[in-house]
């Protein structure tokens, strides 16, 4: 987690089913704001969209995203009151065989941040921290 120093608020809201959307379109607007280019961009709407929709589908319909910058790097956390996710969810680290529906969404996002973070209790729901390194002026 960055320092408390620094930091920019990005985006704080609720979501559900019907807020997805809506979601990703403000990950694209702010991402092409801090100058992402298109593939690291693509990457961070698709990870936080991975994990809205796990939390939607699996934890209750809803969650909280909170977004925010710091002086290289990008944040997003993703929170829901569900379940939690099951140990074997948590260590599935190779692809689902071609053809099967469900089940990439963490895998996808582990290779597409610089960094995950899982937090989860059957009892507090999961806390999904994303981290991804801004571009720098010189790259």
């Amino acid at each position: 987690m960055p320092a408390t120093g620094g930091i920019v608020p990005v985006l704080e809201c609720m979501f559900d089913q019907h807020t997805l959307a809506l979601v990703r379109r403000e990950l694209g607007r702010y991402g092409r704001a801090v100058g992402l280019n298109d593939r690291l961009l693509s990457n961070l709407v698709l990870a936080v969209n991975e994990i809205t929709t796990n939390a939607v589908r699996h934890a209750g319909g809803e969650g909280r995203l909170r977004m925010w910058q710091d002086r290289h790097t990008l944040w997003c956390v993703i929170e829901d009151r569900g379940p939690g996710i099951s140990q074997e969810h948590l260590e599935r680290s190779y692809r689902r065989r071609p053809g099967y529906i469900g089940g990439h969404g963490l895998w996808l996002t582990r290779h597409i941040c610089d960094e995950i973070d899982i937090r989860t209790s059957r009892y507090a729901g999961t806390r999904v921290t994303l981290r991804y390194d801004l571009p720098t002026a010189s790259t």
